[in-house]
């Protein structure tokens, strides 16, 4: 029931849906997980994008951005700046759309590779602007075990996000 009202709240608060072509800039703030969150405490980042309409509702493009964690106790801060296709699709009769990003993230650190990068979301659109919940995983390799680092050294950078883009024309 209260999915059903959430629903219906963002369907007449919804405005007026439109092709989004062009460029999209914004923000994200977010929790670690998975492997990530043993050696950092919050990630936060940027996005920029360019996409193209290519047919009603869907949108296809390029990304990137950086997203930066910051690291626990004794683990130095880290981050990836993805460069991925972009994905997004938005629904006809309500102001929501999902999408994809698909490529690849490179380590602004030595000690870890850069590595696959994949972030599904979902989220509202609005006129001029979009909030998404998306998950970031980054799949990598860890060069110099030590404390916090442990097992094998393949690793899954994740993050579960909230963000904000805006259109820019």
């Amino acid at each position: 029931m209260k999915k059903l009202l959430l629903l219906g709240a963002f369907a007449l608060l919804g405005g007026a849906m439109q092709a989004q072509e062009g460029f999209r800039l914004g923000g994200h703030v977010g929790a670690p997980l998975g492997d990530a969150s043993d050696a950092a405490s919050v990630t936060v980042g940027i996005d920029a994008a360019y996409m193209w309409n290519i047919a009603k509702g869907l949108d296809i493009g390029a990304t990137t951005g950086y997203s930066h964690f910051f690291g626990k106790d004794n683990v130095d801060d880290f981050g990836f700046i993805p460069i991925a296709a972009s994905g997004k699709y938005k629904f006809a009769k309500i102001p929501l759309f999902v999408g994809l990003d698909l490529g690849a993230a490179i380590s602004t650190k030595d000690y870890i590779n850069s590595g696959l990068y994949i972030a599904p979301r979902v989220g509202y659109q609005m006129k001029r602007a979009e909030l998404y919940l998306g998950f970031q995983n980054i799949a990598s390799k860890y060069k110099n075990h030590d404390y916090y680092w442990y097992g094998d050294n393949n690793y899954n950078f994740g993050a579960i996000n909230f963000g904000v883009n805006f259109f820019l024309k």
